[in-house]
């Protein structure tokens, strides 16, 4: 996905922080909070482990597994919350 964020707009406070508990339920996490605003952020999960681990092993001794744990995940979406005035 790009670095774009998809728009959600509430009409106040309240349906801003229902929403944010749903999508924290959904696994979003809150990247940074204003006054009328929010950005929350899903991370695409790394589900390759074993396939690197087996491929890199050998000559690496799981230091290739390890480097890849630590690597940062993509952001798979967000969604930035607004509060209309």
């Amino acid at each position: 996905m790009s670095d774009s964020a998809r728009i959600r707009h509430c009409q106040d406070t309240k349906e801003m922080k229902r929403v944010m508990e749903d999508l924290i339920t959904a696994v979003y996490k809150v990247e940074s909070r204003g006054e009328n605003s929010a950005l929350m952020a899903k991370k695409a999960p790394k589900n390759k482990h074993g396939l690197v681990f087996l491929c890199t092993f050998w000559f690496t001794l799981g230091i290739g597994n390890l480097i890849y744990a630590l690597l940062p995940s993509k952001n798979d979406d967000k969604v930035m919350l607004k509060i209309d005035n």
